[in-house]
């Protein structure tokens, strides 16, 4: 058999195989998990007497609240927030608004605006339940996430049910952290960004090519960064969950201030197309601007873009936040549930709307073109700041995708890392084997292809959040007793909170 043959049944084998697991994500991201996500979110969202809008001004006040040495936890409300952040604002923010943009049309946007405004109830009640069932363990670091909220809070009400739901949460979140958020596609988006800065400034016929056996041809530039980012991570990681909050805290809101100057420069340097960009996005939201398919397809397409995208970029209802929140140092477990909705905030309604705002504008997602994730929010601000030299636009865009994705990679090892101590019962043995598993899938991550990767994040991010809804549902009760417990009806409203004593002030 020939060299030409085997290589032709080798992508059969693979084309066969984007093909299964493009079936498996239709299904498991169909009609009904967008339901279930979305009602999810309006239930919460009135149960709760809409707190993601009521107490926006409140949580982003408590964000850097002073947490009091007697609490239990780890780390300060502030680093909590910020490893979860280093969790959520990674590739998603840059290249998955492009891919659900380019797949969906501007339409998509809308749908990632609606699920993360719904998707801040969620995930201010999923962080609330974290911290109330979490662990103290003997050596005294703290073990929280929806394991234990299923187990505790779930198994209360059917112990088996609760068991059942633990164990499968912990497996998909390991799942998410090894094969989907933390490591395949957030190393081929850096090594993506990194090619694209490398061809514009040297051209694609400068960069050496080298044969990964049994793999294929690749630019050096990817090998080397390959290699270069498993060994960092590996230092990283080593550390602990407080060397990853460390950095967190240091990175995360450094670039994201960064990028979101970039963006509101590229924005209001074309401030009259902003106007027309809105009516694309509400339009196609709707299937007013579909081509084919109908208007009716059109939105579902759309829908289904938005939401799979918007939901792996904030991570809000796949329980992955409160695994961090869980180890803040609160006295009040809505005091971290408050601070932890921010992040969706932050995540989807600031960082992705500038993103997906200066695509829409550029008009650089449009089929025609022929862009693929990157490139596309790659030739959208290059296209918005024509005077601004494109070798520097490639420059800034690749330092900050770099840098979000490489957050991404150290908060989701600490969530599959916490997973994985749940499932062990403790034994530490397995976390261990876990993190040199993780690094490989590191090493490996830039040699999948882009429609794989994208596809098996989705699906294993689908699944992760069944479990966690279903304790949500079941657990609501609860989530409006804590509530109500802190805030004390009404009276937070004419009262306000204490900060210097981390309490609701007892002055009329």
């Amino acid at each position: 058999m020939d060299t030409d043959s085997i290589f032709e049944k080798v992508k059969d084998m693979f084309k066969k195989i984007n093909d299964i697991l493009d079936a498996i994500d239709g299904f498991v991201w169909g009609l009904p998990l967008i339901i279930l996500i979305l009602a999810t979110g309006i239930f919460l969202s009135v149960r709760l007497h809409a707190v993601q809008f009521t107490q926006l001004k409140f949580a982003l006040k408590s964000i850097f609240r002073k947490s009091d040495s007697k609490d239990g936890g780890e780390l300060s409300s502030f680093k909590a927030l910020c490893t979860a952040l280093s969790a959520t604002i990674g590739t998603g923010n840059i290249v998955g608004v492009a891919t659900a943009i380019g797949l969906g049309g501007p339409g998509a946007l809308f749908w990632m605006w609606l699920a993360a405004l719904l998707g801040m109830a969620t995930k201010y009640a999923e962080c609330v339940l974290a911290v109330h069932f979490r662990e103290v363990k003997p050596d005294g670091h703290i073990l929280g996430g929806p394991f234990y909220t299923c187990e505790k809070g779930v198994g209360a009400v059917n112990k088996s049910l609760g068991k059942f739901l633990a164990v499968l949460f912990a497996i998909f979140g390991t799942m998410v952290g090894l094969f989907g958020i933390g490591t395949f596609s957030q190393v081929n988006s850096i090594t993506s960004a990194i090619v694209t800065f490398a061809e514009a400034a040297r051209g694609a016929e400068g960069l050496a090519m080298v044969s990964v056996p049994g793999i294929g041809s690749y630019s050096v530039v990817v090998v080397v960064a390959s290699v270069i980012l498993a060994i960092v991570v590996a230092l990283v990681i080593i550390g602990g969950l407080k060397r990853i909050s460390s950095v967190a805290g240091i990175i995360v809101p450094f670039m994201a201030v960064i990028y979101f100057v970039f963006g509101v420069l590229a924005i209001l340097c074309n401030i009259s197309k902003v106007t027309w960009a809105f009516e694309q996005i509400f339009q196609g939201a709707f299937g007013f601007k579909a081509a084919v398919g109908g208007a009716v397809g059109a939105m579902i397409v759309a829908m289904q873009k938005g939401i799979a995208r918007g939901i792996f970029s904030n991570e809000a209802g796949l329980g992955s936040a409160p695994i961090a929140a869980s180890a803040a140092k609160v006295e009040h477990a809505v005091q971290q549930g408050i601070i932890s909705m921010t992040g969706t905030f932050f995540d989807t309604i600031v960082i992705c709307s500038i993103t997906g705002l200066v695509i829409v504008m550029s008009g650089t997602w449009q089929p025609e073109l022929g862009l693929q994730g990157f490139a596309i929010t790659n030739e959208a601000f290059k296209a918005l700041l024509p005077r601004v030299p494109g070798l520097f636009i490639s420059f800034m865009l690749m330092l900050c995708l770099v840098l979000f994705a490489f957050t991404t990679i150290l908060g989701w090892n600490y969530y599959s890392d916490r997973c994985i101590e749940y499932l062990s019962g403790g034994n530490m043995l397995p976390v261990k084997i876990y993190n040199w598993l993780y690094i490989l899938a590191v090493f490996f991550g830039p040699y999948m292809t882009i429609s794989a990767v994208w596809t098996i994040a989705d699906i294993v991010n689908g699944l992760m959040a069944i479990p966690n809804i279903i304790a949500l549902l079941v657990l609501n009760g609860l989530i409006v007793k804590l509530t109500n417990d802190f805030f004390k009806g009404k009276r937070i409203y004419t009262v306000g909170y204490d900060f210097a004593n981390n309490r609701i002030s007892d002055d009329d």
